[in-house]
């Protein structure tokens, strides 16, 4: 098996791009053993040797104070012969991770040129594991922009590590670092640490800080720093807030409507569909199995056409959209941005930041949330995810079933949402003990993002979906196929019927996505596409989609992290929510409408 090579540094100092620079798209994600935090894994070929390279979890230190910073000490705490986990101060076998095995062959610890003293303190604590560990030390045009410069040669010979500038994002240095790699995996890199036993301290990175670093005059008053600045205060940070989420949701509808209408429905239905048709007919006789492939809810038919041709557009341009926020360090000064405002409902501003990830899918929204500092606070995010947060199929099942018909609609249903959200966490605020701590969070530089990072990083995202959302997607619309031809799903609907028609107010054929969306949640709205369905009926429909219970892998995240009695709760509390806020909406429409 491949040795390990770990990728350790703070939150944003630049680790991702370096590890895409070193492993370009040959990566894999997985969840550390007994825990639901991600590592992201890729295969890097130094000479003749392969070696896995693990994207540990930006931690601030080594103390260990939430999972994220508990997997990167197991992961350094390695022996051979598998992962270690750490107790007090001594490792013990147990758990692991598929790839990662053994004592690592090297560490790269990340480094960030400008903001050298928090980078210290987590460098030292690495170097007291006294594995063999290379220094990059990045974002070296940031730091001279800013008027400081640190001397990567003194920090070598006061660490007895190598230290190698770079540029990850234009690949300066990259080179160097995979040369000292491939030395380190040899045993041939030449190590003289200083001290590697001494505790890490403030004092001792303010000494190293005094001998490496220096300031220079006139380097603070960049263009890129005064606007990183007015984007956290409330004049001009709120309106240009309003501003940029909404050109961003202008994108999201209108590049994967563009890509929807013009490209990916036209390919498939004038292309591949009539192809798969006439095959089918000539290969299967009329008849059950035939309809099950290509019937009302064929398998062939709505198995590739509602994941590939509805879903995957606006998959494509939420992830181009979300990727450019993240690379550009806006998301964290949006953060501090509504700070004073989550504060009300119990939240730090940190907090959006998970609840923008679960627009592209729940599972790692509430996995980022250990990272919060509080248990109240992880408990009232989940909730809010859960309840009324769509994912990115959800979200583009929405846009593709009410774009077309009524936009206003479609606004009124995400505001339905966000509203929800607030209410929640109001009550939640309220119910759970707890006082919301200070916030804690890095802010990085504010970057206009590289074109092929970003293409990278899309694409990543995009297999991830094509794993994640669009197999089981397929795999629902095979399950329903085979229900409708049988005559089940029809039963099913008429013991629903009541509920449906009569409370809801919608026909009883919707009785079979509302069973569908016990599978994914997109499938509860994606039927409803082929039904004669008046303006009011398809925002009761939108609106029970959204509220319906999350999806199987969603119900499974929250058994693990929180237990099967909140894994429960949150299934009554969604479903309940649904039907009553759905047969509330039909009443009041039909009074209005009168």
């Amino acid at each position: 098996m491949p040795d390990s090579v770990l990728l350790i540094g703070l939150p944003n100092v630049g680790k991702s791009v370096i590890f895409n620079r070193l492993t370009g798209l040959n990566v894999s994600v997985a969840n550390y053993v007994g825990t639901t935090v991600e590592l992201t894994i890729g295969r890097l070929k130094l000479g003749e040797q392969d070696v896995n390279l693990v994207d540990v979890p930006g931690t601030y230190s080594l103390q260990a104070t939430c999972e994220a910073e508990r997997v990167a000490v197991e992961l350094l705490c390695s022996e051979p012969g598998g992962a270690r986990k750490r107790s007090g101060n001594h490792c013990h076998p147990d758990g692991g991770l598929k790839g990662v095995h053994g004592k690592p062959a090297a560490v790269l610890c990340v480094v960030d040129a400008g903001n050298l003293e928090n980078s210290l303190y987590l460098l030292l604590q690495v170097l007291q594991k006294k594995l063999p560990v290379i220094v990059v030390l990045n974002r070296s045009d940031l730091a001279s922009e800013k008027g400081f410069y640190a001397d990567a040669a003194a920090l070598a010979r006061l660490l007895g590590v190598p230290v190698i500038p770079t540029v990850a994002i234009s690949g300066i240095g990259m080179e160097e670092v995979k040369n000292n790699l491939a030395l380190a995996v040899e045993g041939k890199l030449s190590l003289n640490y200083q001290n590697p036993g001494e505790t890490a301290s403030w004092e001792r990175v303010a000494e190293i800080c005094r001998k490496v670093w220096t300031k220079k005059q006139g380097g603070n008053n960049t263009r890129r720093r005064r606007w990183g600045e007015l984007l956290t205060l409330p004049w001009p940070g709120l309106p240009l807030a309003l501003i940029i989420i909404g050109m961003i949701f202008a994108v999201v509808i209108g590049l994967g409507l563009g890509l929807r209408q013009w490209i990916l429905l036209p390919f498939f239905r004038i292309l591949i569909f009539p192809r798969i048709e006439w095959a089918v007919m000539e290969a299967v006789p009329p008849g059950m199995l035939q309809n099950i492939l290509i019937g009302e809810y064929g398998f062939l038919i709505k198995g590739i056409e509602w994941p590939f041709a509805l879903v995957l557009p606006y998959v494509i341009s939420f992830y181009a959209a979300l990727s450019f926020l993240e690379d550009s360090g806006y998301l964290p000064r949006l953060g501090i941005l509504l700070d004073g405002l989550l504060n009300r409902v119990g939240l730090q501003g940190s907090g959006v930041i998970p609840l923008l990830l679960g627009y592209g899918c729940a599972i790692p929204a509430i996995l980022s949330t250990r990272t919060l500092n509080s248990q109240k606070e992880r408990l009232i995010i989940t909730t809010m995810i859960c309840l009324a947060v769509p994912c990115i199929a959800q979200t583009g099942s929405f846009i593709a079933l009410l774009s077309v018909r009524s936009i206003p609609v479609m606004l009124a249903v995400f505001l339905l949402g966000w509203l929800a959200m607030v209410a929640v966490a109001l009550v939640l605020n309220r119910m759970v003990k707890g006082d919301p701590p200070e916030m804690l969070l890095e802010i990085p530089d504010l970057l206009l993002p590289r074109g092929d990072v970003l293409l990278k990083k899309i694409w990543l995202r995009i297999k991830h979906f094509m794993v994640d959302g669009a197999l089981p997607m397929v795999i629902g619309v095979g399950i329903a196929a085979f229900l409708y031809e049988t005559g089940l799903m029809t039963a099913l609907g008429e013991l629903m019927r009541p509920l449906v028609v009569s409370w809801l107010g919608l026909p009883a054929e919707a009785a079979v996505p509302l069973i569908l969306g016990i599978l994914r949640r997109e499938l509860t709205v994606l039927p409803l596409l082929d039904m004669d369905l008046t303006t009011l009926q398809l925002f009761v429909g939108a609106t029970v989609g959204l509220f319906y219970v999350p999806c199987i892998a969603v119900i499974a995240t929250l058994t693990r992290e929180y237990g099967i009695r909140m894994a429960l709760a949150m299934l009554l509390l969604t479903t309940i929510g649904a039907f009553l806020l759905g047969g509330i909406i039909t009443r009041l429409g039909g009074l209005f409408y009168g």
